[in-house]
């Protein structure tokens, strides 16, 4: 049985690939900072923010299990003309959404070149477009993005697979410091158990899917309730 680490796997998309790994023969361990109060894996309580302790909790479960999958999905997003994004909302952004990736890739990276393992990187189609009002979480995507591109001609020649999602909009809680959210019903937006599939039908391929764009059919928003 092979092991795989996720982040963000408390929540949207993060909780569904975990969960769709579990359910296809995965010893899933999840990292996020509440969890639902049941899930099918091991959870593992820690905010990304704290490196020395999310390090930390990686060492434990790397002295007992093989890690041969790592799946960065944890994000966090602010929305608004970037003067209106303080610096601290800035910094965890960069920090979530970049940072964290980075050391854990590097912190596990001969690891995974041991295992000839799976790195997949949750980026976001705001990587390869403008993003107004999005601008320090797209340039954050775009970095990983990047990241992602050079880390699989870097990582390949040693049996290292790098897959980088860059899913659209999405039903999932990332819109909620936004003064809007997907639109619900059909195509409107992308669900996350259909991006949880296409990360199954990625880990499966007999080749390398280095890049995954999923994209909804409509793509469209709505304001959120202002009395809310």
């Amino acid at each position: 049985m092979k092991t795989a680490l996720v982040t963000g796997a408390s929540s949207g998309i993060g909780l569904a690939i975990a969960c769709a790994m579990t359910q296809d023969g995965y010893d899933v361990y999840g990292i996020g900072r509440t969890f639902p109060e049941l899930v099918p894996f091991h959870p593992l309580v820690c905010d990304l923010l704290d490196t020395r302790q999310l390090l930390q909790l990686v060492d434990a479960v790397r002295s007992e299990r093989d890690i041969s999958v790592l799946v960065l999905c944890a994000g966090t997003a602010y929305y608004g003309l970037h003067e209106e994004i303080s610096p601290s909302k800035i910094s965890e952004m960069v920090r979530v959404n970049l940072e964290s990736p980075l050391i854990l890739t590097q912190h596990l990276l001969r690891d995974l070149k041991r295992a000839k393992g799976t790195i997949l990187l949750l980026s976001s189609v705001t990587a390869e477009h403008a993003a107004p009002r999005a601008c320090a979480y797209g340039a954050t995507k775009a970095g990983l993005s990047a990241f992602g591109k050079s880390l699989f001609e870097e990582a390949r020649k040693y049996g290292v697979r790098v897959i980088t999602v860059q899913p659209d909009l999405t039903d999932t809680q990332l819109y909620r410091h936004a003064d809007f959210q997907p639109e619900k019903g059909k195509d409107t937006c992308l669900d996350p158990q259909d991006i949880a599939a296409a990360v199954l039908h990625a880990l499966h391929a007999p080749f390398v899917v280095s890049e995954i764009t999923l994209r909804p059919q409509l793509n469209r928003i709505s304001k959120k309730n202002r009395s809310l």
